[in-house]
């Protein structure tokens, strides 16, 4: 019950995240950056429907239309995320107000709001329907891939926002979609806050006896060979935090100066000494 409460305690979260980014800054500037949110924009501004009765409209026969082709995986985490977003939206409008006129910023600054809400969505195992219904209903009749369809259906939707609104803030919108997925991203998958090290040395038991003691971090042995000489290598895994590269760096060329060091980034780190292990 605990992990029900908090799944949809975040998926209410990032509902509420979404909406502030369309009603502050997308909907007042004419920003319809795809989806069934962009379609309600511009259904807004031609039409004077409200928004987020719009989405809810577009988005209960998508939603059935679902659940009767491709069967129940779209179930209540799906229901309730559209249905909360659409809420929120209505709600929150009247009292709400742009801080920005200027098309730029209100496309970076919504795409930022509304890829954090969606990639909170996202995370917790939920949906806000629209365009990822869409996409899975296209899927089952057009021979594509998921990314594919998905920039289908925001195309359209931006390419329809250029005939009603006009092409440069058509343009605007992409800029809004680019970042938003930029965003989700990040947030599904962490900024990158860790680095991953494979160290090759002849006295590999020695460095990672550094890296356990030392440095209080895990390490893992694997098993390699030079591919010219033939000879026997081992090679550590290990994974530290940013401010710690440089101490790695020490200790490993402390011990063998010759050792050859990848670092590279890592966007999520789980278990003991980073993250706890999501469950």
């Amino acid at each position: 019950m605990r992990k029900i409460f908090f799944t949809y305690t975040m998926i209410t979260l990032g509902s509420l995240f979404t909406a502030v980014g369309l009603d502050m800054f997308l909907v007042p500037n004419r920003i319809a950056a795809g989806g069934v949110s962009g379609l309600a924009t511009l259904i807004f501004h031609i039409m004077g429907f409200p928004v987020g009765l719009t989405m809810l409209a577009i988005n209960i026969p998508l939603f059935l239309a679902s659940l009767r082709i491709l069967g129940t995986r779209f179930g209540m985490k799906t229901l309730y995320g559209f249905f909360s977003l659409s809420v929120f939206v209505d709600i929150m409008e009247p009292f709400i107000t742009s801080p920005t006129q200027d098309p730029l910023l209100a496309s970076v600054y919504g795409g930022v709001l509304t890829g954090i809400g969606l990639g909170i969505v996202f995370r917790s195992g939920g949906t806000t329907g629209g365009t990822d219904l869409a996409a899975q209903l296209l899927l089952r009749y057009v021979s594509t891939s998921s990314g594919q369809a998905l920039l289908i259906i925001d195309g359209l939707v931006i390419l329809l926002a250029a005939f009603v609104f006009s092409a440069e803030l058509a343009l605007y919108a992409l800029i809004s979609v680019f970042i938003s997925s930029r965003v989700i991203d990040a947030v599904q998958e962490g900024v990158g806050y860790g680095k991953a090290a494979f160290i090759i040395s002849d006295y590999e038991k020695r460095i990672a006896q550094g890296i356990l003691n030392d440095m209080e971090r895990g390490a893992t042995f694997f098993d390699g060979k030079g591919a010219y000489s033939l000879k026997k290598k081992g090679i550590i895994l290990t994974v530290v935090s940013r401010s710690e590269v440089t101490r790695l760096k020490n200790l490993v060329s402390g011990v063998d100066p010759d050792a050859f060091v990848i670092v590279t980034s890592v966007n999520e780190v789980l278990g003991e000494g980073f993250k706890e292990t999501e469950r």
